[in-house]
């Protein structure tokens, strides 16, 4: 039976790269000249360091739009608050990877009530759909990725005939 894996996540290598170029960037705008600000990657976390909270959301629209340009989802990124101090300002950008439960859930749910003719089970952080016909599972990926989806960076992989 044709199967697929609906997942969440990113290449951890691109999102380094997309760090890295909105690094390059913010030091050569000109609003930031003379400015001490940065990103900083550690695992799923990017960290940004400017001196004022305006910057900081400038430098959350370049990091968005270079992950975007790199291929990662900008639906993955989960902004915390920013945290002011008298010279600077942080934030943290996590980088959300697999699916949690409620959201597994939510997508089970919305494929069954589709009545499409696939089957779906939670397998961890992940969902299996299977169905007997490979059209079924094309309309499956269709309505995902459609305006009633969820609202979340879904991947669709291991696809099986």
């Amino acid at each position: 039976m044709p199967s697929f894996d609906i997942v969440s996540e990113f290449d951890k290598h691109e999102a380094s790269n997309a760090v890295d170029q909105a690094n390059r960037e913010i030091q050569t705008r000109f609003d930031f000249r003379g400015v001490d600000a940065s990103y900083r990657l550690d695992g799923e976390t990017v960290s940004l360091e400017a001196e004022v909270d305006f910057q900081l959301k400038q430098m959350l629209d370049v990091l968005r739009n270079k992950l975007i340009a790199r291929g990662i989802d900008a639906r993955c990124m989960e902004e915390q608050d920013p945290v002011l101090s008298g010279v600077k300002a942080r934030q943290e950008v996590k980088l959300k990877q697999g699916l949690e439960q409620p959201d597994c859930k939510a997508i089970v749910k919305l494929l069954k009530d589709s009545k499409l003719k696939v089957q779906s089970q939670i397998q961890g952080d992940k969902v299996r759909v299977t169905g007997k016909k490979r059209d079924d599972l094309q309309q499956a990926i269709a309505l995902l990725k459609g305006e009633q989806g969820p609202d979340l960076a879904l991947q669709f992989n291991n696809f099986r005939d």
